[in-house]
């Protein structure tokens, strides 16, 4: 069979950027990358692990062809040095192993970060693709392309409903937890020419290219999580990731992640400097509309005009909460939405919930604090109870446990 994977840009765009920022500020970090599967699943994951690893292998048999590295050469915030790493890069099958205990799929990549950071999205998209194919696809297709002509619908009713200051701007999320990688172009494509009013880009920086479409994507929790142990205080590693992003990137790619330990921590970090380099914030966990709400009266303490800034909403969105948020902000600020899984991969089946996390660096274990408790990812307990205290962030197991011995 074809393999799932067959370009090297089959990826979201933001692990070229913070690929590019970590060649160019940590090339000798250390890092560790493992699969987490946080949902039950029809069937066990194990069973997988033969077709996994054939998949891995034809993974890491691919180069960079001459015509993606031009097109990944022609964004104007990738530098020519970059491409001449790519150039010659190819993933090692060593730095990468799948094996099975009992039920459990286990994936860990291990080797140096700019090496093995690659893998994270062709890992997810492969085993979700494998783990759906084991489904009725005729069945899948047919009620994944009836809602798919829902949403569209619903979009192109937007032009009646919608007079707010700001537009409506949409972009596909989906390629970790799509379908398939020929159902996530169908879907794409067909936004793009049906609703293309709204429908403003994609994070897949290969259908980017192949569509015409804007890629979109700056930084995820991988790159903040990193600076955990790259030998800066633990209370500064958000300020120096982020002025290690803006040194880089000197104005471009301007979106940074809000909640690797939280909104409140974040925002205790982003001050006025930051607030007026950075373009504006992402949602990627907890409640959006009082996140939103936080980002604007941060604003807003700071004298900034928050019609200069952006905030884009990318956590577990649907359409119809998308248009609720929109209808909640966009007098205000400037609104984008990034839905992935409810965009590429609504078939009518129950998906999964897959990650490939961060957990090490330089041999010390690295943290997400989420706003929502569930996201939140630590393999050292140990360390995770001290981040909370470096951040101040209370325990919500502590606090449920404390509430109800005092009840």
């Amino acid at each position: 069979m074809t393999p799932i994977i067959t370009s090297l840009l089959d990826t979201d765009l933001y692990k070229f950027t913070m690929w590019q920022a970590m060649l160019h500020r940590h090339p000798q970090t250390e890092a560790e990358y493992e699969f987490v599967c946080r949902t039950p699943t029809a069937f066990p994951l194990a069973e997988l692990l033969p077709e996994v690893e054939r998949e891995l292998d034809a993974l890491c048999a691919l180069r960079f062809a001459p015509d993606e590295l031009a097109y990944i050469g022609s964004l104007r915030f990738m530098k020519s040095d970059f491409i001449d790493f790519l150039r010659i890069f190819q993933f090692q099958r060593a730095f990468i192993r799948a094996w099975a205990e009992g039920d459990t799929l286990h994936i860990v990549a291990r080797g140096p970060q700019v090496h093995v950071m690659g893998f994270e999205i062709y890992v997810l998209a492969i085993v979700n693709e494998l783990y759906f194919r084991r489904f009725d696809a005729e069945a899948a297709l047919a009620e994944g392309r009836r809602r798919l002509a829902s949403k569209i619908g619903q979009l192109k009713h937007l032009a009646v409903e919608a007079r707010l200051r700001n537009p409506f701007e949409l972009f596909d999320f989906g390629v970790r937890r799509r379908y398939s990688g020929a159902w996530q172009r169908e879907v794409v494509q067909a936004f793009a020419q049906e609703t293309s009013q709204w429908f403003k880009g994609t994070s897949n920086v290969l259908l980017a290219r192949d569509l015409n479409l804007v890629p979109i994507g700056t930084m995820a929790h991988e790159y903040l999580q990193s600076y955990q142990a790259l030998g800066v205080r633990l209370r500064d590693f958000q300020t120096a990731a982020l002025e290690d992003w803006v040194q880089e990137y000197r104005g471009d790619l301007g979106i940074a992640l809000t909640d690797t330990v939280g909104m409140d921590a974040f925002l205790a970090d982003f001050d006025m400097y930051f607030a007026k380099l950075f373009d504006g914030l992402r949602h990627d966990s907890g409640d959006p509309f009082a996140w939103g709400e936080k980002a604007l009266a941060h604003y807003a303490r700071l004298r900034i005009d928050p019609q200069n800034k952006r905030l884009v909403f990318s956590d577990g969105l649907d359409l119809d909460m998308a248009l609720a948020l929109y209808h909640r902000f966009a007098d205000r600020i400037q609104c984008g939405f990034g839905i992935g899984t409810r965009l590429t991969n609504d078939m009518g089946l129950t998906t999964i919930n897959i990650v490939m996390k961060l957990t090490r660096a330089n041999g010390q274990p690295v943290a997400k604090i989420s706003d929502s408790p569930g996201k939140t990812l630590c393999n050292d307990e140990t360390y995770l109870a001290y981040l909370r205290q470096v951040f101040g962030i209370p325990d919500p197991v502590a606090q449920a446990c404390g509430t109800a011995i005092h009840r």
